[in-house]
């Protein structure tokens, strides 16, 4: 069975009219003949502080208790969004957990705000706290796991790279649009010290669509994946990637990105017993989204 968070209403706390990050992103998803069996819940102070520095934590806390508002020219917070982004982080935790103790087949997490642009110690892009990251934490905490992150997302996830850029136990590989936000991702990026290696980036420009995108998987970032051997596979799934989203200029279609996911299916099925967890990152053409969401649990639950 996939594991399967989804609390649409809890998530629309966190929201602003107008915002490209809104509530409205999912409301074209229909998951009727789906059931949430993993549940949304707040990660301690001690499961973030694997991954984010004490003053990120104090200060994400004080800006979004003192009102609606702006963490940077891109990042809108409210009274609720710090708990939110919280609770995302602890369910992606569990939810992991469940997948890594064989509870359940693969995981798939339909959560918002995003989180893959947040740093150690600074919200951006969409971003309070980086759930993928922490999740990854967590799963290295437990048991020591060989952790790989694959980040399909449009823009590429600097926060990510940043926390683990040292670390020879986290493998990061992306696919994103370059130049774009935020302006890293160079395929020149692959790690600092001990992590030279463990970080893999393709950039692909405007116009390319699935030609280039599933090439760049099926040449360059599949393959470093095997080579890692990784215990468990974590997506940072965004979607944006896609013809119809309005932020970016790449050109994969609902199909490119099936195609995708099977392949990730298929190589975590081969590598890690099949232990492989997504969770939404960007998206923001809220049909599209909603195509790309179906087409991802179909896959994973077949």
């Amino acid at each position: 069975m996939t594991g399967l968070i989804y609390d649409p209403g809890r998530c629309a706390g966190h929201n602003k009219e107008g915002h490209a990050e809104h509530a409205g992103r999912l409301a074209q998803l229909d998951l009727s003949t789906l059931q949430a069996n993993v549940s949304l819940r707040a990660a301690t102070d001690a499961e973030l502080l694997e991954v984010h520095t004490l003053e990120h934590l104090q200060s994400v806390k004080a800006k979004c208790a003192s009102g609606p508002g702006m963490l940077d020219a891109d990042t809108y917070c409210g009274p609720e969004s710090e708990a939110i982004s919280r609770e995302v982080a602890g369910g992606l935790i569990d939810l992991c957990a469940q997948v890594q103790a064989g509870e359940r087949d693969n995981g798939m997490a339909i959560v918002r705000p995003p989180g893959h642009h947040a740093t150690a110690q600074r919200a951006m892009g969409f971003c309070l706290y980086n759930g993928v990251a922490v999740a990854a934490a967590s799963l290295r905490q437990r048991g020591g796991t060989r952790v790989a992150i694959v980040d399909f997302d449009v823009h590429h996830g600097n926060g990510t790279q940043d926390i683990f850029y040292a670390d020879d136990q986290v493998l990061y590989l992306s696919s994103h649009q370059h130049p774009h936000y935020p302006g890293t991702g160079l395929a020149s990026e692959t790690g600092l010290g001990p992590g030279v290696g463990f970080t893999r980036n393709c950039p692909l420009v405007a116009g390319s669509g699935d030609a280039e995108f599933l090439a760049a998987y099926r040449d360059e970032l599949l393959p470093a994946l095997t080579a890692f051997k990784p215990g468990f596979i974590l997506v940072s799934a965004g979607y944006d990637a896609h013809e119809s989203d309005p932020l970016a200029g790449l050109m994969v279609t609902t199909d490119g990105f099936r195609i995708l996911v099977q392949m990730l299916k298929d190589s975590a099925a081969q590598l890690c017993e099949g232990k492989v967890v997504f969770a939404l990152e960007g998206g923001y053409h809220p049909g599209a989204l909603a195509e790309c969401l179906a087409a991802t649990m179909d896959v994973l639950q077949s």
